[in-house]
């Protein structure tokens, strides 16, 4: 399992007050170990292992190298509720068009 934050490290917020970007990789981690909690939870009740894996970047650049090393026999994403997404694509959709892999898209 994977998170993929989209959102600029730490280091790339240079311009942003101190504090602020301490705040968002604070939310990042935390949201991060979340996920990882419940991902391990979920596993444990199926009586199945669960690999997380952390990433910040492109998503569709992170999901895909992702998969690639640890040779996905299939990638699950969520599909995306914003309008923009129905112009100029979505992960999903990209994941979908480009994979070498089976894709499931869920809501």
């Amino acid at each position: 399992m994977a998170h993929v934050s989209g959102h600029v490290p730490v280091a790339g917020l240079a311009g942003m007050a101190a504090g602020a970007a301490v705040a968002i990789a604070d939310a990042e981690r935390s949201l991060a170990d979340e996920l990882r909690t419940q991902a391990e939870q979920g596993a444990a009740h199926a009586g199945i292992t669960v690999n997380f894996v952390v990433a910040a970047g492109n998503p569709f650049t992170e999901l895909t190298r992702i998969a690639e090393q640890v040779r996905a026999e299939l990638v699950v994403v969520g599909a995306s509720e914003s309008a923009g997404h129905r112009l100029v694509g979505s992960l999903a959709s990209r994941l979908v068009l480009a994979a070498r892999w089976p894709v499931t898209v869920v809501p």
